[in-house]
């Protein structure tokens, strides 16, 4: 059945459970363990439907596959959903059937925290499983490392589109303040970036905005606001066909998963002349700090290597600039290399033209 959605992309295994006592109504799905086990966290959300719901973990766990194997660490791609208002119904009876749930699979899937869950649950899912990751106590919050990563994104970003060596002066719009996109406007002040903010939660942006000096309007208008880098980092789907053409960014570089509504939307981005960053390797950042948590604990290695994703994408835009294709297919071909595993089939993931 899963093999007639077009996000199905060959994933190796699906599977969902419910638990009539905790109200776990779960998704796990594993696109990819050709590098390793499958790795990606598990985000509690309030789907309109169970299709939106499967949709949502098939293209995450798909973007995972990509994001492990541009970041170079020795995982597969996977990732895990819970259908539920995360204010309401989430409780430690929910999480630790979850954590029952990963369990089951065996060490196939290593789950942590993504939208809706916090480090904090993620450690009771681990009352109830080994493959949980992300609560090493000296490695902190993983979002700080993923912010990490998509400011030295920016940083070649800024000397592609503007020739400059630093984010200072430089006008950089923020979507969303959460875990990752606080902790980016707060390293944007520190750099000297202009900034403009937007978040749902306009009194939370308000605070920020006050203790950064950014100037705060609203979640619609940012992607309409003339910078130097737009900066999505809120849910997915936000750059559409529509809404492409309205931009009036020279560069997007963001921390929100699937930032792409249509996978044709790289190419029109190209088209409008704006350096586009893919998501799976600007928001990077975090897998590779639990990778670190998973083996060995090394901050200032943790620090390089989520550097390094910079000169990745300064690889990804002189390839593109070389062959004629947009960024976010040379970032695919790039992946591709690396985990080699795409199939032939209407549909579905198809072999670059390497």
């Amino acid at each position: 059945m899963f093999d007639a959605l077009s996000d199905f992309s060959d994933h190796v295994l699906v599977t969902a459970r419910q638990d009539a006592g905790s109200g776990l109504k779960a998704i796990i799905a594993l696109h990819n363990e050709n590098r390793g086990p499958a790795i990606g966290g598990c985000r509690i959300l309030p789907y309109r439907s169970m299709d939106d719901a499967l949709r949502d973990v098939l293209r995450l766990s798909r973007g995972m596959t990509y994001k492990t194997a541009i970041a170079d660490i020795p995982y597969g791609g996977g990732k895990a959903i819970i259908i539920g208002d995360p204010r309401r119904d989430k409780t430690e009876a929910l999480l630790e059937a979850m954590g029952d749930f990963v369990e089951s699979l065996g060490g196939r899937y290593i789950t942590s925290f993504d939208s809706g869950t916090t480090l904090a649950d993620v450690e009771v899912i681990a009352r109830r499983t080994s493959h949980a990751a992300g609560f090493l106590p000296e490695a902190g919050n993983a979002s700080g490392s993923t912010a990490l990563g998509v400011y030295h994104c920016m940083l070649t970003a800024a000397r592609a589109t503007c020739g400059s060596e630093s984010l200072a002066g430089l006008k950089v719009a923020v979507q969303g303040l959460g875990n990752v996109g606080e902790r980016l406007v707060r390293i944007l002040a520190r750099e000297g970036a202009e900034l403009v903010v937007a978040d749902t939660d306009v009194e939370k942006a308000k605070v920020l905005a006050t203790e950064t000096g950014a100037r705060l309007i609203s979640c619609d208008a940012i992607l309409r606001e003339p910078c130097d880098i737009l900066a999505p980092c809120a849910l997915g789907g936000v750059l559409s066909a529509g809404s492409i053409l309205e931009l009036r960014a020279k560069a997007i570089v963001g921390g929100a998963n699937n930032q792409l509504a249509q996978p044709e939307d790289d190419a029109r981005l190209a088209e409008r002349g704006i350096l586009y960053c893919p998501d799976y390797l600007a928001n990077a950042g975090g897998i590779i700090n639990l990778h670190y948590q998973r083996s060995k604990w090394d901050a200032a290695a943790v620090e390089r290597h989520v550097a390094s994703l910079g000169e990745t994408f300064g690889q990804v835009i002189e390839r593109s600039e070389h062959e004629g294709r947009p960024t976010g297919e040379i970032a695919d071909r790039i992946a591709w290399e690396r985990f080699a595993c795409m199939q032939n089939g209407s549909g579905r993931d198809v072999r670059p033209d390497l």
